[in-house]
């Protein structure tokens, strides 16, 4: 079987076919990447799990979470983000920003996200059914709840989906403008959220910036850098993932109409709603893969890796691994078990936003079967040509009045 996990596979479809290969023949495989240096592919749930928890040994600070090698001017502006930090540096900073999403805070937006998740399919509603889901639907929760958080006016709500597109789009010709525009959009970005910081310094307010800028353990403070590169990971991950995982979901509820079904009969059922969200997030795996570059000699599963080798966890392939989730290829709403690495596989860099994830697709698809007693797809589903990224970029649907 050809191998090719690159982005031109990804804009066509989840290469599971591949993925199921590799798990049976070559589960550490040597990837090449035309022009590039090549990476070894993981596609197992247990060395994922590995690796993800061994910051020692697999560095993200040595390189990028991007497979292709960035420019050195990039490769030091991602080393203030968070995703691109090794313990214990990346340690302190967590610390840090983890004030914003402690479970207090985020049960003080459970109302809000209901009622914004109440509106927007009402919506819907109002306009018989027939959506874009991706821009009438998908994007507009997570973006107004990650922009309330930071604490963005609505009139510049826009501007946050424009420049996160561009950040993680840089592949994708819908959303690149010019081959550096990723690099361009995250220093608009920053810009931005200096002028923010300055005003919470002076007026703060009820939001996770605030916090942010106000934030201290054991008398450390972040950084003026520090907070804008955090601003940066809130608006990307915070925004573009949900938004992702929101339009997978009900895409699979489109293309499994017996579980929507089984969802629109049990809307009170909570226990169902919280393993049909587990399965959601497993079937849906918003972020392809994240890479690590190899500290010191060292092995996976008896293959011999060099120091220095990159080394690219695929969350997609460990969440249909077969070893650990029976019947790996069916959706299954009830799965329990249900432990998926969607959030990361551990560790150091597990997602600070996934019970706010959780809670915004939960609340967002509930509200749209409690309407509707069905969907089809009315066009094709496009992806986005990423990866990184587990994009849907359009899917038009028609939702079935009651």
């Amino acid at each position: 079987m050809r191998i090719d996990l690159l982005e031109n596979t990804w804009e066509r479809h989840v290469p599971h076919d591949q993925f199921a290969y590799l798990r049976r023949n070559a589960p550490v495989y040597w990837h090449d990447v035309p022009d590039d240096t090549g990476f070894w592919a993981l596609t197992r749930y247990h060395d994922v799990k590995a690796v993800s928890r061994d910051a020692k040994t697999w560095s993200t600070e040595l390189g990028t979470t991007f497979i292709r090698t960035q420019t050195p001017e990039f490769i030091e502006i991602a080393k203030l983000t968070l995703l691109n930090m090794d313990p214990p540096k990346q340690t302190r900073y967590r610390r840090l920003v983890s004030a914003g999403f402690t479970p207090k805070m985020i049960a003080k937006l459970a109302g809000t996200v209901q009622a914004r998740a109440e509106r927007i399919a009402d919506g819907v509603l109002e306009r018989g059914g027939e959506v874009e889901f991706v821009t009438d639907v998908a994007e507009y929760l997570p973006l107004q709840m990650i922009c309330d958080l930071i604490g963005v006016p609505e009139s510049d709500h826009h501007l946050i989906f424009d420049w996160s597109n561009r950040m993680v789009g840089f592949q994708d010709p819908d959303f690149r403008t010019t081959p550096e525009d990723g690099e361009i959009a995250a220093a608009e970005i920053f810009a931005y959220c200096d002028a923010l910081v300055d005003e919470r310094r002076t007026r703060p307010r009820d939001d996770i910036l605030t916090a942010l800028v106000q934030a201290e353990v054991d008398g450390d403070r972040l950084t003026r850098e520090e907070i804008d590169s955090f601003f940066v990971i809130l608006c990307v991950a915070g925004n573009e993932t949900t938004r992702n995982l929101i339009a997978h979901s009900m895409n699979a509820l489109i293309d499994h109409p017996a579980a929507y079904r089984e969802l629109a009969g049990n809307l009170g059922d909570e226990a169902l709603w919280r393993s049909a969200t587990e399965e959601f997030l497993r079937w849906g795996s918003s972020i392809h893969n994240f890479r690590r570059t190899a500290t010191a000699d060292t092995s996976i599963s008896g293959q011999p890796i060099r120091a220095g080798d990159k080394v690219v966890t695929f969350y997609a392939s460990a969440n249909r691994d077969e070893t650990v989730f029976p019947d790996a290829d069916r959706l299954d709403l009830r799965r329990t078990p249900n432990d998926h690495v969607t959030f990361g596989g551990g560790g150091p860099h597990f997602c600070l936003g996934a019970n706010l994830a959780r809670l915004q697709i939960m609340c967002m698809i509930r509200e749209l079967v409690r309407r509707f007693p069905a969907a089809t797809h009315t066009g094709p589903v496009r992806r986005m040509r990423s990866d990184f990224i587990n994009g849907i970029k359009h899917m038009p649907l028609a939702f079935t009045l009651p």
